[in-house]
């Protein structure tokens, strides 16, 4: 009674879908699991900057699918697509096999916990007030039709001797109910005086009893794209939210996509 758990694993198996969905026998459990750890590691390093909330994994005895959902899909295509394909390959030497990527465009990522956590990690690091910073997200998301977020700020808030926690909650977060569909998102703020945490959840509504979580739609994630867009086209800057702190937006880039395509499912 009344411990914390992590909300997405608290679902899973319920409305929330795994992100590794693949088999393998117990010899090979282990290092298929260590795989999909360093290519969610290596992506996130890369391309931090491309507003990544989402990496899904599935594997074949031939491939390895990586389905990235992305709000600023042009930085990670690159000019005519030359970023996408070095990823590929680079990706390829860490699981050993042939290596097919998706790209998801995220449409609304006010409406994405960890993107929402990184926009207040940013605006802490430019010395944006901590309250303010709070506010602006919380407003910014319930505006974009969230049903309830949570923000919750860990460390040496505003430079001060010694840490504390600053938390602020506006509509509801089921966190006990199965049914809701509670995102949750953390990220680091690495500023002059400490390292601050920041934990974000966004009720999103509730599910249907027996259904899954549709993450194209519930993200408003556009078409998805090959690894070589077609198109001489390289990619838009992003459309920032402007101010101390940086905001939302998304830029799209690499020429024109086809439709969503999953290659060497599960």
């Amino acid at each position: 009674m009344g411990q914390k758990i992590h909300p997405t694993g608290f679902r899973l198996g319920t409305i929330e879908p795994w992100r590794s969905r693949w088999y393998a026998n117990k010899k090979d459990f282990g290092k298929f699991l260590l795989q999909d750890r360093k290519i969610r590691d290596h992506i996130s390093k890369e391309f931090g900057s491309a507003g990544i909330p989402r990496i899904e994994i599935e594997r074949t005895s031939e491939a390895v699918n990586v389905i990235i959902y992305t709000a600023r899909p042009g930085v990670l295509v690159g000019r005519k697509g030359v970023r996408v394909d070095e990823l590929k390959k680079e990706l390829e030497k860490i699981a050993g096999m042939t290596c097919h990527l998706t790209l998801h465009e995220v449409k609304r990522p006010e409406l994405e916990s960890k993107l929402v956590a990184e926009v207040i990690a940013e605006a802490l690091e430019k010395r944006m007030a901590f309250r303010r910073a709070i506010k602006r997200a919380i407003q910014t998301t319930m505006q974009a039709g969230a049903k309830g977020i949570k923000v919750e700020l860990n460390g040496r808030l505003g430079g001060a001797e010694m840490a504390r926690q600053a938390k602020e909650r506006e509509g509801r977060v089921p966190l006990s109910t199965l049914q809701a569909h509670v995102d949750y998102g953390t990220a680091l703020a690495k500023t002059t005086y400490g390292v601050l945490g920041v934990k974000v959840w966004i009720y999103k509504g509730d599910i249907e009893q027996g259904k899954l979580i549709d993450f194209k739609a519930s993200l408003g994630a556009g078409p998805g794209r090959s690894e070589r867009p077609r198109g001489p086209r390289g990619p838009r800057s992003g459309q920032g939210g402007g101010g101390q702190g940086g905001g939302f937006g998304s830029s799209s880039g690499g020429g024109s996509s086809g439709p969503s395509k999953t290659e060497g499912g599960a």
